[in-house]
C-alpha cells in the first residue's frame, strides 16, 4: 500500500513517515501526553531508540516538528547511520527558525503547520513557501480543517504554488470538521482532493490510539486518493507492531 517512495519534483521521499507526536507529547493524546512528555520528550535518548527501531523495520523518512529533543533524537540517528528523510512541519511564530533550521537538516520537504494553513492569510503563506523553496525544499501545507479549508484551498491564489498537502484522515473522523468521511458521504470529500491535485499525507490514522493499526490500514487501503502516510509510535514495542503490519503481504 505504501511501500518505496514517492517522487515529488526532484525529489524522493518515503511513502511511510514515522510521526512525532507522541515524542512532543502532543494534547491529542489526553492523560498519555503527560506519560509521553516525563518518558519520551524529557529523555531524548528513547526517541533515539523507537526511531532506530522504526529504521531497522524499514521506515526511512521521519515527519519531524522540530521541538529540540526531537531534533536531538533524529541527529543522533543519522550520526549512528540513519539514512532518514525529513519531511518538517513548520510551527506558527517559528517560521523562520524552523526553515532554517530544518534547511540545515536537508529536509527533502517543509509543511507549514495547520494553525498557520488554517488561518487563510494567503500573502503570508504564499511568502513561507517561496523561503521554503528556496531552501530547496518541496512546500507543503497541513490542516485541521480538511473539508473546510481544502475547499478555500481551491479558490485561493495560492493554489498552484505547493506540492503536498497533509490531513488527519481515520475511519471515526478524529479531529475532522466534517462527516464527510464517513460512508457513504466521503466521495464529496474525496472529490474535493481529487481537483486539488496534491501528493496527500494521511495523519491522525490511529486516532490517538483509539484505533488498532489493522482497523486503521484496512480504511486507508480503501481510499485512492492517500499517498502516504505518518504513523505517531510511543514505544519500540508498537514500531514492531505497527510496521511489521503496514509492511505485511495483506498491504502490498
Amino acid at each position: 500500500m505504501f511501500e518505496g517512495t514517492l517522487k515529488i519534483r526532484d525529489k524522493e521521499i518515503p511513502r511511510i513517515l514515522l510521526g512525532t507526536s507522541p515524542f512532543i507529547a502532543a494534547a491529542q493524546f489526553g492523560h498519555r501526553a503527560r506519560l509521553y512528555y516525563l518518558d519520551l520528550y524529557q529523555h531524548p535518548e528513547n526517541i533515539l531508540k523507537i526511531i532506530k527501531k522504526s529504521y531497522n523495520l524499514g521506515i526511512k523518512g521521519v515527519q519531524l516538528v522540530p521541538y529540540k529533543p526531537v531534533v536531538e533524537a533524529v541527529n543522533e540517528a543519522i550520526s549512528d547511520g540513519c539514512n532518514l528523510e525529513i519531511v518538517g512541519t513548520i510551527r506558527p511564530g517559528k517560521e523562520d527558525k524552523d526553515i532554517k533550521l530544518l534547511s540545515q537538516m536537508e529536509a527533502c520537504a517543509m509543511l507549514l503547520h495547520a494553525d498557520i494553513t488554517d488561518r487563510y492569510e494567503w500573502d503570508f503563506i504564499a511568502d513561507k513557501i517561496q523561503q521554503i523553496k528556496d531552501s530547496n525544499a518541496i512546500p507543503g501545507l497541513v490542516t485541521h480543517r480538511p473539508f473546510e479549508t481544502t475547499e478555500k484551498l481551491l479558490k485561493s491564489p495560492i493554489l498552484n504554488l505547493f506540492d503536498i498537502y497533509m490531513v488527519p484522515i481515520s475511519k471515526i473522523g478524529y479531529i475532522m470538521d466534517t462527516m464527510e468521511f464517513g460512508a457513504p458521504e466521503r466521495a464529496n470529500f474525496r472529490e474535493l482532493i481529487k481537483n486539488l491535485g496534491k501528493k496527500i499525507i494521511a495523519k491522525k490514522v490511529l486516532a490517538a490510539g483509539v484505533l488498532k493499526p489493522e482497523e486503521a490500514f484496512d480504511y486507508l487501503s480503501s481510499l485512492d486518493y492517500v499517498d502516504m502516510v505518518a504513523v505517531g509510535i510511543a514505544s519500540e514495542d508498537e514500531a514492531t507492531e505497527t510496521f511489521k503490519l503496514l509492511f505485511s503481504d495483506k498491504y502490498r
